[in-house]
């Protein structure tokens, strides 16, 4: 489904990736590890068409994703819709004066009735738990909150692939928790999800194959997960774990 070919991309003179290549199948659950700075995000971007390589190719299904190719307004919007994306930070993602409105937006925009629209929106808010957040204002929420809110917002025009940038980072115990069952549900119900991490417990329960990033902006292994974070050696180099560690 998505194929990275000799990507990089520099932003300015500085570059964020190095000939990146890799390969993820429909259906693959998969992490993104690497410090921070390692490029995660930026590669994130890129398979989200909102950057575009510098080098190399990104295919989606074969067709390479380019700024032609996502100026064809028709493409561009089922390629939105089949590919859902949560930000690191939720507070770039929520811009709607109802947390129903923020969940509603990706399907009105695509031209849902809005009988179908609430129906969905309705449905992602209770898939969530977040049903009682439906008339909130955004702004107002925690950040777990907030975060939930996001992922009802991708997940309302039922993509394929979801891609998540850092889904943990400011959550407590117990929300965390809870997301990390909530991507193991959508894994089994066959949907890809590609998930940006430094987190190596997280990687651990969340998927079965890690693509490692290191602090040159280069893929360092691409393997299975427990190998990978059973490489002591290798997780130094990369800077994911202590070099003091015992």
């Amino acid at each position: 489904m998505i194929e990275f070919s000799g990507v990089s991309y520099t932003y300015d003179t500085s570059p964020a990736l190095r000939d990146i290549s890799f390969s993820i199948a429909a259906g693959e659950s998969v992490c993104l590890l690497g410090p921070n700075g390692s490029g995660k995000s930026t590669l994130l971007r890129l398979l989200n068409g909102l950057i575009f390589p510098t080098e190399g190719t990104y295919r989606f299904e074969g067709l390479e994703i380019t700024p032609a190719v996502m100026k064809r307004t028709a493409f561009a919007k089922q390629f939105h819709q089949r590919v859902g994306f949560v930000f690191q930070d939720s507070e770039a993602q929520l811009f709607c004066p109802t947390v129903f409105d923020e969940v509603a937006f990706g399907p009105r925009q695509m031209g849902f009735g809005e009988e179908q629209t609430a129906r969905r929106a309705d449905d992602c808010l209770a898939l969530l738990g977040i049903g009682g957040l439906r008339d909130r204002q955004p702004y107002h929420l925690s950040g777990g909150e907030k975060k939930k809110v996001a992922v009802a917002a991708a997940l309302a025009l039922n993509p394929e692939v979801l891609v998540l940038d850092e889904p943990m980072n400011s959550l407590d115990p117990r929300t965390e928790r809870a997301l990390a069952q909530f991507l193991l549900q959508l894994e089994a119900a066959g949907k890809t999800v590609i998930v940006s991490t430094h987190d190596l417990r997280l990687a651990a329960k969340l998927s079965k194959r890690a693509i490692l990033f290191d602090e040159s902006h280069a893929v360092a292994a691409d393997g299975g997960t427990a190998a990978l974070l059973a490489d002591r050696e290798l997780l130094k180099k990369a800077n994911l774990v202590d070099w003091e560690e015992e």
